[in-house]
């Protein structure tokens, strides 16, 4: 008997085995954590990402384990080589080193056709180095793969595979070009240097993992979760989403307690009018999906003020980025 592919099961039969589901991705994010120094809240927010099937920014300067995180992201994941993709980007990179060449053969018959396997559109989870240093060419088909999950194939659209995509910049620049890209990133997250606090763990952790490369070791490869684990809990979710009582009642009533809502609401219009934070509509619509996945992820359901942190990931710039990371918890009283 074929095996139902995870994004066309029904609620009934993930039901029975969503704890399980939920439980082996903490049981990923909580050992995957175990080989960074202070990574770990850059972690449950891949994890949060992931499940919920939006676009993750990375920030930070070279050298702060950004390309680390998702590659044993990756590797934890125990995804096939066929299933990922990564790619630097520059202002030279050209769309055929991301969706693939154009077919010759094809061509010579006057179709425009790119053989895209082994390229992003054919990857299930993607991580692009740089993706604001890319040209406008590129911007164009990444916004449509991001929005859609497609791309054009001789003027008609392909669905894509990718279903988890990670992306790093040194700085995310103000260029009013890339405004539409950042947008679809709702959470962007600083990885940081830890050497001033944590100079002595981030040497000894360091070392071992260069041991770990000169052996061609990967012991953070512990099978705890897989991407069909993910899949799972975003269709699981998703008919969550979906569903509503006989009296009328949905998601929201029933996952997003009435104070907690009044103070997600607060939050957003006291940064909006205070800090002149740029929230879009569609940013605000993901980020309440984003607060009930980590909610599910990390205490099975119902939002609580807890995981209103996420409103600390919401800058554009560094300056707001460090504002938020000290604001957002003091807004919520934890400072």
């Amino acid at each position: 008997m074929n095996q139902i592919h995870p994004e066309q099961l029904s609620l009934e039969q993930l039901q029975p085995e969503a704890e399980e589901i939920r439980a082996r991705i903490n049981r990923f994010r909580l050992s995957l954590g175990r080989f960074f120094v202070q990574k770990q809240p850059l972690i449950d927010l891949m994890c949060v990402a992931a499940v919920a099937q939006e676009p993750l920014l990375l920030v930070g300067p070279p050298g702060t384990a950004k390309s680390d995180l998702v590659l044993k992201f990756k590797d934890a994941l125990g995804l096939a080589d066929e299933d990922y993709f990564e790619y630097m980007l520059t202002r030279f990179t050209e769309p055929s080193e991301i969706i693939g060449p154009i077919d010759i053969n094809q061509l010579r018959d006057g179709r425009y056709i790119r053989r895209e396997q082994g390229k992003l559109p054919t990857a299930r989870l993607g991580f692009l180095d740089e993706i604001f240093k890319s040209n406008s060419a590129i911007l164009n088909i990444l916004l449509t793969i991001i929005n859609e999950k497609k791309f054009y194939q001789d003027g008609t659209p392909q669905p894509v595979k990718l279903r988890v995509l990670f992306a790093a910049t040194n700085e995310v620049p103000e260029h009013g070009e890339l405004g539409a890209l950042k947008d679809r990133f709702v959470l962007k997250a600083e990885s940081l240097s830890v050497q001033d606090e944590h100079f002595d763990e981030l040497i000894d952790m360091g070392l071992r993992s260069e041991t770990y490369r000169a052996l061609s070791q990967r012991p953070w490869v512990e099978d705890q979760a897989n991407l069909d684990d993910l899949l799972k809990a975003n269709r699981y979710l998703h008919l969550l989403f979906a569903r509503q009582t006989p009296d009328g009642q949905g998601d929201r009533q029933l996952f997003f307690p009435d104070d907690v809502f009044r103070e997600y609401r607060r939050l957003v219009k006291t940064l909006v009018r205070e800090d002149r934070l740029f929230v879009s509509d569609r940013k605000l619509v993901k980020l309440y999906k984003l607060l009930r996945v980590r909610a599910w992820l990390f205490s099975g359901g119902t939002v609580s003020r807890d995981d209103l942190r996420l409103l600390a990931y919401l800058g554009e710039t560094p300056e707001e980025m460090a504002l938020l990371r000290q604001k957002v918890p003091v807004l919520l009283g934890d400072a």
